[in-house]
């Protein structure tokens, strides 16, 4: 390769850059280390979350609605909160979803069409309530 007095210039400019950049690239990796905290908080906020669910009966006949009700702690008033069946061993989720009022509350209309003991649960974001169950005959 020819070495002339502009590539030499651009060589320069270009190590300069390059030595700037790992400079950076080091602080930012100094730095790195802060931001799991603040997911730590985040994931101890969501800690604090609490949902609670309970169906208005046991046992239904297929596509017969009934509602679940239920209240939110820690979540944001307006929050959507989310109907999840499980099905072979895996929480599928529903088309059922509703917004919680103003105090945390909900009232979620649900009709179900698997036949034997359904476990089910409400979700919202990374927040569960416990399983309960609702007979489909």
């Amino acid at each position: 390769m020819i070495v002339s007095k502009r590539n030499s210039l651009r060589l320069a400019a270009v190590a300069a850059l390059s030595a700037l950049l790992l400079g950076t690239a080091g602080t930012a990796m100094a730095a790195a280390p802060a931001a799991p905290a603040a997911s730590a908080t985040s994931a101890a906020s969501a800690a604090s979350a609490a949902i609670t669910a309970k169906p208005s009966v046991s046992s239904v006949q297929a596509w017969q609605l009934f509602r679940v009700t239920g209240t939110t702690t820690g979540l944001k008033a307006g929050s959507t909160v989310t109907l999840q069946q499980k099905q072979h061993g895996t929480w599928v989720t529903l088309p059922a979803s509703v917004h919680t009022t103003h105090n945390g509350s909900y009232s979620l209309g649900v009709k179900l069409g698997i036949k034997g003991l359904n476990e089910l649960r409400i979700i919202s974001a990374n927040t569960a309530s416990p399983v309960f169950t609702v007979t489909v005959r």
